[in-house]
């Protein structure tokens, strides 16, 4: 959809999340993602002041059924408009906004709840290991593919071999999202992460070492959105949809030789000319890091440094508070919480409605990007 037509219509007004340091703490077999994501979304509808029969669209992730979710809540017969439910893979937590902005800023719906639980850690989840998590895969497995990390560590091998990087390239990113998350109360690791403690780490995939990946943890993230008018008279500032865009590739994570730059950079480009914004308007980001390089791959794709020179970019304080672009100030998926792109977007909530732990001042423009098989990016503005 053209920004001219979604930007500005819609807006988030809610927010609610578990706390997920506590919950890592202690595992609960009993756990469950649709009990983890009532209780957000309870949190959420107080948050701006609605009730649940305000709601008349329902989103859900990682949470298998809206029927039954649905039930749970005690929704009336009749009361949702506009329903939808997506897999437990991260790049669809962009997706799933992006499908509730539109059904906002069309009509279809006008109070959306999207809700993301998961209990993965209480249950045992992991991340690879076979070959199960894709039709294709198995052709991938005979040569050791058989995780996510192995796939992101084998682009990175190649970017590291084709602009000279050093050993320790990653180390500020994962530096960084742990400064962020030691002043965070809702982050699992909030333990201070040195330079030494980075480089001693094992690899699991290499060149990836111990923190360069994302966390395993239980937890829930909600949101309410509604249209801009109604927002207006809510109990919390709104925090509007200003500009977004996707791309996607159908082939398998591994057989994308160009490891998704011209999905990103399609995005990118329609992004920054239907907006009329540049990456010099953003005051802070969110960038999905299920990986480390993830990271750097973001940002170079979408403009804010040169094709090959993103480690260069991040050292020296740049995505550090006070830096010129403070990235995943709530200590990302390595350090706050694997939500699979749910907690970094909660972030950047808090951070429009001066609300963060780790407050950008005078927070006007803040960037999700989820760089993956589906490209994702959204630009949220105050009202």
């Amino acid at each position: 959809m053209k920004n001219d037509v979604i930007r500005g219509k819609t807006a988030i007004v809610g927010l609610g999340s578990s706390n997920f340091g506590d919950m890592y703490r202690q595992r609960d077999a009993q756990r469950s993602a649709e009990d983890l994501g009532a209780a957000a979304l309870r949190q959420a509808l107080d948050d701006a002041g609605l009730a649940k029969s305000d709601i008349d669209g329902l989103c859900l992730m990682r949470i298998p059924s809206y029927q039954t979710f649905g039930s749970m809540l005690g929704l009336d017969p009749g009361q949702l408009r506009h329903v939808s439910q997506y897999e437990a893979a991260g790049r669809m937590a962009g997706v799933a906004m992006q499908a509730a902005a539109m059904a906002i800023a069309s009509g279809m719906a006008e109070t959306v709840a999207l809700v993301y639980g998961n209990n993965g850690r209480s249950v045992g989840a992991r991340y690879g290991g076979d070959y199960s998590y894709g039709a294709l895969s198995s052709y991938e497995s005979v040569y050791g593919m058989t995780s996510p990390g192995a796939g992101v560590g084998l682009a990175y091998s190649r970017y590291v071999k084709e602009f000279g990087v050093p050993d320790d390239a990653l180390a500020p990113l994962a530096i960084s999202n742990r400064k962020f998350a030691m002043n965070n109360e809702l982050a699992v690791m909030r333990k201070e992460l040195t330079y030494d403690d980075y480089m001693n780490s094992r690899y699991i995939a290499e060149p990836l070492r111990l923190f360069d990946y994302c966390l395993i943890n239980d937890g829930a993230v909600a949101m309410i959105m509604t249209s801009a008018e109604r927002a207006a008279d809510l109990r919390k500032p709104p925090v509007l949809i200003d500009s977004m865009g996707a791309n996607t590739t159908v082939a398998t994570t591994y057989q994308v030789q160009d490891n998704f730059w011209a999905s990103a950079t399609d995005v990118a480009d329609r992004l920054w000319s239907e907006s009329g914004l540049s990456p010099a308007d953003i005051d802070v980001a969110s960038i999905y890091d299920n990986f480390t390089p993830t990271i750097l791959f973001s940002l170079e794709a979408f403009g804010y440094c040169k094709r090959g020179s993103g480690w260069e970019f991040v050292r020296d304080g740049r995505i550090e508070a006070g830096g010129e672009l403070p990235v995943n100030t709530s200590g990302g998926h390595t350090s706050e919480s694997y939500m699979q792109g749910w907690n970094h977007l909660a972030e950047l909530v808090r951070q429009v409605r001066g609300e963060s732990a780790n407050q950008v001042p005078n927070c006007g423009y803040a960037h999700y990007v989820c760089y993956s098989p589906i490209i994702t990016s959204i630009v949220f503005s105050k009202a």
